[in-house]
């Protein structure tokens, strides 16, 4: 055991989804091994603990996943279950720390962004609920970061993290198990695996884009061999650490493939795609694409012909920023609602009370109460459970939807690598005027109402403060200027725009002038120089 005397580095708050920066500077000596001992002493300490520990084999990941084994063995661990070749999807982490009702689990991954020498990695600890760690667990592990001393690694060989089964470091057990089974089990116990075999044996055709990221192996083992799903449905299903040189984001623009296909003459019945670490998904219809604010709500409106959610809904959840299209199924089901700031963490206590079964984002999470993290193939499994009892394209699903409950059309706007200070500005000049906004017009839009969102948690009535300016126009329209805490580099300002329409279902240009009015009022000309945004979803 060697105890390393270190100093704190500047720079390591967690944000929503736990520390992320570039690998060069993971890489850094002491970097990522400050951390590590500061995620120990924050929670207590590592003493008789079991850990999960796994990625989604970004560049750097199997590098790292040694080093934490190492340090936590030092640190006097028990056990550490890690996924074979340091490989565990996020849902299927959450679903072990759970199963093997460990102290807590440490995950590599940043998420959606992408990886590589110069790219991307990230670390983020999820708590014996399997969820992300909450902010008051983040702060002390923040808090430890700048008082840092020391850390503590054992001196020893790497694992081997190839074959199955047990080996010790020290005097802590390592067990590599198939990151696999357990949540191919999982998934089992939750869907009607056969009335999705038969709708495969009957011809219907998916295609499933793994973007050379984690959910690979999970695909092919789930869909193809456990479901019947044509050989080749799954691609770009081997894991890359650099995600085969591309942006493992599953929207509209970097699965473009994908969306090619799917848009095409010869598309398949279904189209899906997960992300980096498998936490996200995106659906696709032959000719239509499915917001994630709609396929929450789809998703809500038919959970009853899933078994595991077969005798209702406790109630639905959604981050913010997430259309009201969900809010409008939770009230034909009479059942609650509850809207959160952006961050998977906040859905942690909504679900442990049993206040909510199903719950969602608009950047593409959909999860339940099966694990505390989203799940980028439960939802996509789900859409097919509907689909095979439903007997319907998704188009016609859709349309149905919409028939049924009105349409909220909404889009995002992602203004990227924006200059830290100009993004800030922009954001305190909306907020400077949110008292007097009401009643200015913009174009064709009068506001109605203008806040900054501030959330009360239901459960352990913790405030939230500074989670994003709402802006509401007359007739229901609705947008949301918020900055993102993923990204690495510069800032980035996300743009919410939502409007209603109980009949008219189909208009491309509903959102116009809602962007034209906040485009206006936020002065997004005058700060960053651009009404032209990097990514539209």
């Amino acid at each position: 055991m060697t105890k390393i005397e270190t100093k704190p580095i500047d720079g390591q708050k967690p944000g929503t989804s736990g520390l992320r920066k570039k690998t060069p500077t993971f890489r850094q000596p002491g970097y990522l091994e400050n951390f590590v001992q500061a995620i120990f002493d924050g929670t207590g300490g590592a003493e008789g603990k079991t850990y999960v520990v796994g990625g989604d084999g970004r560049y750097f990941n199997v590098e790292a996943t040694q080093i934490i084994l190492k340090m936590a063995a030092a640190n006097g661990a028990a056990r550490v279950i890690v996924g074979q070749n340091g490989l565990l999807s996020t849902p299927a982490a959450s679903h072990l720390i759970r199963l093997n009702e460990t102290d807590g689990g440490i995950i590599l991954s940043a998420s959606h962004n992408p990886g590589g020498p110069e790219e991307d990695f990230g670390i983020k600890f999820n708590t014996s609920n399997g969820g992300p760690a909450p902010e008051t667990v983040t702060d002390r592990i923040f808090a430890r970061t700048k008082d840092i001393g020391a850390y503590h690694i054992i001196d020893a060989d790497d694992v081997d993290l190839a074959t199955f089964g047990e080996r010790a470091i020290g005097d802590m057990t390592v067990e590599v198990v198939d990151p696999v089974a357990d949540y191919r089990d999982l998934m089992r116990s939750i869907f009607d695996f056969d009335a999705i075999r038969t709708l495969f044996a009957d011809g219907f055709t998916i295609r499933f884009d793994a973007m050379h990221a984690v959910t690979g192996p999970y695909a092919k083992a789930i869909l193809e061999n456990t479901l019947g799903a044509a050989p080749g449905s799954v691609v770009n299903g081997d894991p890359s650490p650099t995600f085969g040189g591309g942006h493992p984001d599953p929207n509209p623009v970097w699965a473009v493939d994908l969306m090619n296909t799917m848009m095409g003459e010869e598309a398949p019945d279904f189209g899906a795609a997960s992300d980096g670490d498998g936490d996200r998904n995106m659906i696709v219809g032959r000719g239509i694409y499915v917001s994630p604010s709609d396929s929450l709500a789809v998703l809500a409106a038919n959970a009853t012909l899933v078994p595991a959610y077969k005798d209702g809904l406790n109630g639905i959840a959604r981050s913010m920023p997430t259309s009201a299209a969900a809010d409008r199924v939770a009230e034909r089901l009479g059942v609650a609602m509850f809207e959160t700031p952006t961050g998977w963490k906040f859905f942690g206590n909504l679900l442990d009370a049993g206040k909510v079964t199903i719950c969602g984002e608009e950047s593409a999470g959909t999860g339940s109460d099966h694990i505390r993290e989203k799940d980028g193939l439960w939802a996509v499994l789900f859409w097919l459970n509907i689909l095979a009892v439903r007997k319907m394209s998704v188009q016609e699903l859709m349309n149905d939807h919409w028939e049924g409950y009105g349409r909220n059309y909404y889009t995002r706007l992602d203004f990227e690598g924006v200059p830290v200070e100009r993004a800030e500005a922009l954001m305190q000049g909306v907020r400077d005027r949110l008292d007097t906004l009401k009643g200015c017009e913009a174009g064709d839009c009068v506001v109605s109402n203008a806040d900054e969102f501030t959330y009360t948690d239901p459960v352990d009535e913790g405030v939230s403060r500074g989670q994003g300016l709402r802006i509401w126009y007359k007739g229901g329209a609705r947008a949301v200027l918020r900055m993102s805490g993923t990204g690495t580099v510069g800032a980035t300002i996300r743009c919410y725009l939502e409007a209603f329409s109980a009949t008219v279902l189909d208009d491309p240009k509903r959102l116009d002038p809602v962007r034209h009015a906040t485009m206006e009022l936020a002065e997004f000309e005058r700060h960053i120089g651009r009404t032209t945004p990097d990514v539209v979803t």
